[in-house]
């Protein structure tokens, strides 16, 4: 069952969905571009005339109710029912046009799931109906919390089901399987030293995890296109397209590269930073985590860019380190006013920072007829921004100011324990070996799944 311990520690940007929740058009991981104009894109083969006529029109809000992948059928109903439970996870807030691009791109999922479970079935791959049902079960009671009964309540309620989910698993499943047997990659030694040799020598440098939105503006619609990414901005801060609205944004709107991947061009070096067009540069470097800039005119358009976290290359990270943690917690009554509010918020505040010492959590709790919630195993991280600092600064025993509203209640945080951050991140041999492998498993797994698309026999009805 989820806790309010639970929802504070919780990422603002990251859906902790597993594999129910994997990324819309992919399982990719993030790609590394730069944005740029046009005319610095290379050219494709394609022969296309720069003054062509087109012959008829496609809507997009006109969706055929049937695919036929392979003569495998996808209906109508596959489509709405993993929209629905996207929604609902979401918490999207979805106009008709959004919804019919939200469908077009689920569409797209479940002709790669089909072309995934094929592929594992023509090569003898098997998953069994009970490892399906275990890895459900498993996500269910994890990420939701609920038991397959309730699970099922639940996806009825939104619309959704559970075949719908564990169709998903299968295809995920099937193919981590399929390319476990058909994908060999090797890592020779010396090329795992070269990389260790270059992170050793980066040690202490700094690095940076964004993320890009990159709007494509011609000169005559420069003011249209810098007003449409200050109303993106805006709703971006307010999360008015759910937790992940800057994903929801860049996947939708984004003309550059990194659409596919909600925006991310992951961790950049300084050497990579310097990469990106100037402007951006300076900006990124002048920014704080966990905050937006823009909209930044770029050659070609204009971005907007989030700042997700720094680091330093080798060195220990603060914000790694492991708290072990209790939440104090007090609920008001419905209907309290915001003075009633305020005296309790005082009596709180007095008696939680009087504690001293985990072993007082109870008896002060106990006065106050609070709740109180343990967790060992928090990073700091995984705190929201404002309590990060905080919870950085107390020493063992003490408790962080109180925090909250009057519909939520208001809560503490006890330090009971912190375990520090290792210091140096340079990995292994072995661990370095693992994620070159890794990461040349998914560019083949990349490569596999086009060369499906592009042979498959794909008919809407």
């Amino acid at each position: 069952m989820k806790t309010d311990f639970a929802k504070t520690a919780r990422i603002g940007r990251t859906l902790g969905l597993s594999v129910a929740m994997a990324a819309l058009v992919s399982l990719t991981g993030a790609s590394l571009a730069q944005t740029v104009p046009d005319d610095a894109m290379p050219k494709s083969n394609l022969n296309i005339p720069e003054n062509l006529q087109v012959f008829g029109k496609v809507d997009p809000n006109i969706r055929k109710p049937t695919a036929l992948v392979n003569g495998a059928v996808i209906t109508g109903t596959d489509v709405d029912q993993r929209v629905a439970l996207l929604v609902a996870a979401r918490d999207l807030k979805l106009n008709p046009a959004e919804m019919a691009q939200y469908k077009l791109l689920i569409t797209r999922q479940l002709i790669d799931e089909t072309l995934q479970i094929q592929q594992a079935k023509t090569a003898e791959v098997k998953i069994a109906p009970d490892e399906i049902t275990k890895t459900y079960d498993s996500i269910v009671a994890r990420n939701f919390g609920k038991t397959p009964t309730d699970m099922r309540v639940y996806l009825r309620s939104i619309g959704s089901s559970e075949r719908s989910l564990k169709r998903q698993i299968e295809a995920e499943l099937s193919w981590n399987k399929y390319l476990r047997r058909k994908v060999d990659v090797n890592v020779g030694d010396e090329e795992v030293k070269a990389i260790i040799k270059k992170l050793t020598e980066a040690q202490g440098t700094t690095e940076y995890h964004v993320r890009e939105i990159y709007l494509k503006a011609d000169a005559d619609r420069a003011q249209e296109v810098f007003n449409q990414a200050k109303q993106m901005m805006t709703s971006i801060q307010k999360r008015e397209k759910g937790d992940d609205s800057f994903g929801y944004y860049a996947r939708g709107f984004s003309n550059a590269t990194t659409a596919a991947t909600e925006g991310d061009l992951d961790w950049l070096s300084e050497t990579q930073l310097s990469q990106l067009p100037p402007a951006l540069v300076e900006a990124i470097k002048s920014m704080t985590p966990e905050h937006l800039a823009g909209p930044i005119e770029v050659p070609g358009g204009f971005s907007i860019i989030y700042l997700v976290e720094t680091r330093k290359v080798g060195v220990a990270d603060p914000l790694d380190a492991t708290l072990t943690l209790k939440q104090v917690s007090v609920r008001f009554p419905e209907g309290i006013s915001q003075t009633q509010a305020d005296v309790r918020v005082t009596e709180f505040a007095k008696a939680t920072q009087a504690i001293r010492g985990c072993g007082e959590v109870a008896k002060v709790a106990a006065t106050l007829g609070a709740e109180v919630v343990d967790n060992a195993s928090v990073q700091v991280k995984a705190l929201p921004g404002a309590l990060r600092d905080i919870m950085l600064k107390l020493q063992v025993g003490e408790a962080s100011p109180p925090f909250g509203s009057v519909k939520d209640g208001i809560r503490t945080l006890v330090l009971c324990g912190r375990d520090e951050a290792r210091g140096g991140n340079v990995p292994g041999m072995e661990q370095m070996r693992g994620q070159m492998e890794n990461q040349r498993t998914n560019l083949r797994a990349n490569q596999l799944l086009r060369d499906l698309r592009r042979d498959a026999i794909v008919e809407y009805r």
